[in-house]
């Protein structure tokens, strides 16, 4: 198993031990005793970087480790890890703000379906419950900029072992993500467009 330290760290640079290193086509297959790399899934796309010179192309969960499939061979023991800073932060603030939408949405009697936090393919997409309100825009909008102005904390905590994510008085997602440290950290985030189809509210966004 595989130690996710993103899970209580936000560090981009660790040093751990490298345990296998074996060919893959035309990568490398790299797993880590520990890892701050955070891989596919959850609506999140990986981290890249490298470990020690290699370079982290992608990373992809298996049932019980984290793979690392890297451009150039890597020996066995400790090495440096490091993530790349620029695609993390937008990731993790797209995460963050679609954990906004959810919370808002899910107030006017929507519930949260499913979420792609891809940079330039945000949404979040919520099926009615029988008290749904009309949700348009620039509501959505609004209530986000007053959390963002308010700079919620982000809280983490463990129930029966699953990792919990929450600003503030929010209520808590359960999510293995990363997510910014406090809302000031967002920034701006535009609500693009809303749409409906069969019945599913999809909420379109991205972040500047």
């Amino acid at each position: 198993m595989t130690l996710r330290l993103f899970f209580h760290s936000d560090d981009l640079k660790a040093n751990v031990e490298v345990l296998d290193c074996a060919p893959h086509e035309n990568e490398f297959a790299v797993v880590l005793r520990a890892t701050l790399f955070h891989p596919q899934g959850g609506g999140q796309p990986c981290d890249i970087g490298w470990i020690g010179d290699s370079r982290v192309l992608r990373v992809v969960q298996d049932p019980d480790r984290i793979v690392h499939f890297v451009d150039q061979p890597i020996n066995l023991g400790m090495t440096l890890i490091r993530v790349d800073e620029q695609p993390r932060q937008i990731n993790t603030r797209m995460h963050s703000a679609g954990h906004l939408i959810g919370h808002f949405v899910q107030a006017m009697g929507w519930m949260p379906i499913k979420a792609h936090h891809w940079p330039g393919e945000g949404r979040v997409q919520f099926k009615p419950s029988e008290s749904a309100l009309d949700v348009d825009a620039q509501t959505v909008q609004y209530g986000l900029e007053q959390w963002i102005a308010h700079d919620l904390p982000r809280l983490t905590s463990l129930r029966e072992g699953a990792r919990e994510i929450s600003f503030g008085e929010l209520p808590a997602y359960g999510c293995g993500g990363t997510h910014v440290r406090s809302l000031k950290d967002l920034g701006a985030v535009t609500i693009a467009s809303l749409s409906q189809k069969k019945g599913t509210l999809s909420v379109h966004y991205h972040v500047d």
